[in-house]
């Protein structure tokens, strides 16, 4: 008995499917660790609950505003109300690419809290400035408290599409 081969229907298939407009699977770039945790915190609730989730490993889903320029050790991620999350990484033991953004990532890392000094928030802002190349005002960085939430990035996929 012969068998017909498959691959001519799936030529076919193919190319309908690139002549419809149907989207190619997306690339998804994956740095540092792999993801375990499966469930994705929020991130306006994990900013608004820090001392709740202080230290341990969460995921957090959302859109990269920016990166590190210099060497690609941190990168924010907000959601779609605009609260925003640092990710840090010690340098150069992973690299967050530049072009990630404006595309959506899941990173996963552990809940970090820094408390400052006024003198250690405002050369945090001002190098946070160099780095991006914004007019740095300190003025604009209020009373206090100085209070950084932030990930201790351990991995993360990024969407690249």
């Amino acid at each position: 008995m012969r068998t017909r081969s498959s691959l001519p229907a799936l030529a076919v298939l193919l190319f309908a499917a690139s002549w419809l407009g149907v989207p190619a699977a997306a690339d998804t770039v994956h740095v540092g660790d792999p993801l375990t945790v499966d469930a994705a915190t929020p991130i306006a609730e994990l900013v608004a609950n820090a001392d709740r989730f202080a230290g341990q490993t969460v995921r957090v889903e959302g859109r990269v505003t920016g990166v590190c320029q210099k060497m690609g050790c941190w990168m924010n991620v907000a959601d779609d109300a605009g609260h925003t999350l640092q990710v840090k990484v010690e340098d150069g033991v992973i690299v967050f690419p530049a072009e990630a953004e404006g595309h959506d990532a899941a990173v996963q890392g552990a809940v970090e809290i820094l408390d400052m000094e006024r003198d250690e928030w405002v050369a945090w802002h001002k190098h946070l400035a160099e780095e991006s190349g914004a007019v740095f005002d300190e003025a604009s960085l209020g009373d206090g408290p100085y209070r950084l939430v932030r990930l201790r990035g351990q991995g993360a996929d990024i969407v690249m599409q």
